[in-house]
């Protein structure tokens, strides 16, 4: 009975630690969660540079996208056992000095060939952020505070997808496409250098041998038992959805309500950036009512339908640009408002002791989304039919829904029968 509480030696107890200790972490972990997501974005901004530099169709512009996922994908799934072998801090380190090189490399390309190469070095450095950034927060943060900092993690990325387009897109346009990408690369290494001076309150340690009881108490540990849950894979089926409607609209909602509403480039780009604020805006409320409930599923079910609904909408093409931007915002508050009770959903899932496995092949299921997402969208758009790109969105957060419903069923019947 008294192996149940070292599991979680952050909990409400004496020794947890104090507010500023507890802000400075999420701080840390937060900006580099943003130059994570900044680098999802690292291209999609430039399409319109690189189309014509290189003559690539959407299809290809789509590619180079996937390709970034599909590493990323395939590198989280096995970052979390990395993590939980030789600790969060030191995976990390790897995985922002891999956006810095890839955006360097990406900056001196000549070819298609070598966008390939640098959109999968970017996307090696991003498979490790998920698996690091939850194992530092469960172990590091007051679990009184976790909501908080899901909440401010979540918050931090869509800042970075958010930030994106902006800086290298006013690069571009004042110098070149070159120019942005080199300029971006600075980002990560002055993050990086942040987060060495601040080491000492990131690292967790390296793991160390547990003791025999331990392991007969927990036999996941080591192991791939968690695998056989089925909310682990219910988790995996809802990042996939909800990935799936991002990818579209990360990639292709600036060109598609260009073609729709007419708007000018500058201005779709701006309904992005609207969509992504107002995405963290969600997150924060998220926050706070994911702090106060256990049945996460509801808050995600009625966040979606709502979005979904919006997103049928703005499919249609009624209105004009005004409307079309006012919709985007709506459809990004409410899907942010999903994020911090995903996040927990997540956590209730996840048997103990195995939280970078888990973390990192669940997240994996958003990288395969996002790797999807633009081949289906690129396609739609060579189809030149802009409108399906936002009843697509629709459709998979509909389907989202239903993947995270049944996970709050299964997770309140094993604590059920936990607790019998």
């Amino acid at each position: 009975m008294s192996t149940a509480q070292p599991a979680m030696p952050t909990a409400s107890t004496p020794s947890a630690p104090h507010l500023r200790h507890d802000a400075l972490v999420i701080t840390l972990v937060g900006v580099a969660h943003s130059i994570s997501h900044f680098f999802h974005m690292i291209l999609a901004p430039l399409f319109p540079w690189l189309k014509e530099a290189f003559a690539l169709s959407y299809s290809e512009l789509g590619l180079l996208m996937s390709v970034f996922f599909i590493v990323s994908g395939i590198g989280q799934a096995s970052a979390g056992f990395v993590v939980d072998k030789l600790g969060a801090f030191k995976v990390l380190l790897f995985g922002v000095s891999c956006l810095a090189l890839s955006a360097l490399l990406l900056a001196s390309a000549h070819s298609y060939p070598m966008l390939l190469a640098g959109a999968m070095l970017a996307g090696l450095g991003n498979s490790v952020f998920h698996p690091s950034d939850y194992t530092i927060l469960n172990k590091k943060v007051s679990t009184a505070r976790l909501g908080y900092a899901f909440s401010i993690h979540g918050i931090s990325g869509n800042l970075g997808w958010a930030a994106a387009p902006v800086f290298l897109v006013s690069i571009a346009g004042f110098y070149d496409w070159r120019t942005a990408l080199f300029a971006a690369a600075f980002l990560p290494i002055a993050v990086l250098i942040l987060l060495f001076v601040y080491r000492a309150a990131l690292d967790t340690g390296s793991p160390t041998a547990v003791a025999p009881s331990a392991v007969t108490q927990n036999s996941a540990e080591g192991s791939l038992d968690f695998l056989r849950l089925p909310a682990v894979w219910m988790c995996f089926a809802f990042f996939f959805m909800t990935a799936m409607a991002l990818g579209g609209i990360q990639s292709f909602s600036a060109a598609s309500l260009h073609d729709l509403y007419g708007m000018s480039l500058a201005w779709a780009t701006s309904a992005y950036t609207g969509y992504m604020l107002a995405s963290a805006a969600g997150m924060l409320l998220g926050g706070f009512l994911a702090a106060k409930t256990t049945h996460h599923d509801k808050i995600i079910a009625y966040a979606f339908t709502f979005a979904g609904c919006m997103a049928l909408l703005l499919a249609s093409g009624s209105g004009g640009a005004w409307l079309a931007l006012v919709l985007m915002v709506v459809i990004g508050f409410c899907s942010g408002i999903a994020g911090p009770s995903r996040d927990l959903m997540i956590r209730a899932a996840a048997p103990s002791n195995a939280t970078g496995r888990v973390y990192g092949v669940v997240y994996s299921g958003l990288d395969s989304g996002l790797a999807c997402a633009p081949l289906l969208f690129g396609a739609v758009m060579d189809a030149h039919h802009p409108s399906w790109v936002f009843v697509c969105v629709g459709v998979f957060q509909v389907l989202a829904i239903l993947t995270a419903v049944n996970v709050g069923s299964a997770t309140r019947a094993r604590n059920l029968v936990s607790a019998a």
